[in-house]
């Protein structure tokens, strides 16, 4: 029991171990997540979409930005936290799923088909509870040899266990641009909306987003190390600096127009 805690502990953590890495066990040695920002993701992998059939992973890219998931459908824990912890995410944003982005999620499993992704999408979706929600959420399967590579270009190191019949694997998201690239990762089973909102309208090219994000995307800055915004204390002084001066000028203003006024106002010959 006392090991399985300390595998969920890893697992929820994103991979990221440090001082006791050793201690692992050994099928867990290897198991992480690899941040390769901007990095291109072969768009010619062949899946098989639950609704549409055979699809090329090209086909969900080239208008919209994409929240990318590897999990699998029949895991006993961790993917069920990662898909329910991005629905809740995706659930209170102003974004609706197949209009300003789409949702992918690819089954690392190879032996694992359409009937059961179509499954999971429909659990989901249910969820979702969004009108359109059905054209912006996709559940994939496909080959081994295009889940690795896909696997490999975004840094998703897991490893079938076969004495458990489980996959070993770190939880994670990520958003990818328009074109493929990856953009951001967010660690773990809960993704703060505000932060995936934020990687949406950077990932889009701020194409979408009101001008009140483009004003806190001046402020916040994205941290690899930790997979969130944080404040951008540079950028937060520079905006407060900006607003000041405006200020103070605005007052100059002002008070100057108030003082022309009175001098017209003045009879003549008056002190």
């Amino acid at each position: 029991m006392r090991r399985a805690w300390i595998v969920t502990a890893f697992l929820l953590l994103g991979g990221r171990w440090a001082a006791a890495e050793t201690t692992l066990p050994p099928d867990l040695q290897e198991i992480r997540i690899d941040q390769n920002l901007d990095a291109q993701v072969p768009l010619d992998l062949a899946f098989t979409d639950s609704g549409a059939g055979a699809v090329k992973l090209g086909d969900f890219f080239g208008r919209k930005p994409v929240v990318l998931a590897l999990v699998y459908y029949e895991c006993p824990m961790l993917c069920t936290m990662v898909l329910n912890g991005l629905v809740s995410s995706l659930s209170v944003l102003p974004f609706d799923a197949g209009d300003q982005f789409d949702v992918v999620a690819v089954s690392i499993d190879p032996g694992e088909g359409p009937e059961l992704a179509a499954a999971k999408k429909a659990e989901y979706l249910a969820r979702y509870g969004r009108e359109g929600g059905a054209a912006g959420w996709h559940f994939l399967t496909g080959r081994e040899e295009e889940i690795r590579r896909l696997a490999s270009a975004v840094g998703f190191r897991y490893r079938y266990v076969p004495e458990r019949d489980e996959y070993a694997h770190a939880s994670a998201i990520m958003v990818l641009t328009p074109q493929g690239r990856l953009a951001r990762y967010f660690y773990g089973i809960e993704y703060p909306p505000r932060d995936l909102r934020f990687a949406l309208v950077e990932a889009s090219e701020n194409r979408i987003g009101s001008l009140a994000d483009q004003v806190l995307l001046f402020c916040y800055r994205y941290d690899p190390a930790t997979g969130k915004y944080g404040a951008a204390t540079y950028a937060l002084v520079r905006t407060g600096g900006v607003l000041t001066v405006l200020g103070l000028g605005a007052f100059v203003l002002v008070m100057r127009r108030r003082e022309r006024g009175r001098q017209r106002a003045r009879p003549e010959g008056g002190v």
